[in-house]
């Protein structure tokens, strides 16, 4: 019995740890949670032009792929710093449908 529940705490912890890495580094989600409301809402909102986007449209991974190869229109991203976008990124990955803490943006 002690050997499943350490094994089911290790994996708990690698699957954790695997998925923090996948974040962006030195990302502030509650930085990202404001610059999102601020500046992807305007067009991500319901009946917007880009179509409703909450972090739980995507999963985690889904998120880093779409930040990584910059899968977004190029003029809606030109006034955020790298710095901007990593918040941003790390706002999404937190709360993204399969998230520990999956949520929308209200």
């Amino acid at each position: 019995m002690k050997s499943l529940i350490k094994s089911v705490i290790f994996l708990t912890l690698a699957t954790f740890i695997a998925t923090s890495v996948l974040a962006a580094d030195g990302g502030n989600p509650r930085k990202g949670k404001h610059l999102f409301k601020k500046t992807c809402k305007t067009c991500h909102s319901s009946g917007g032009d880009g179509g409703e986007v909450t972090p739980m449209t995507k999963t985690q991974s889904q998120w880093d792929r779409l930040f990584d190869k910059k899968k977004h229109d190029e003029e809606s991203w030109k006034n955020l710093s790298e710095q901007d976008l990593k918040d941003i990124q790390q706002f999404l990955f937190d709360h993204a449908a399969d998230s520990p803490q999956p949520q929308t943006c209200g």
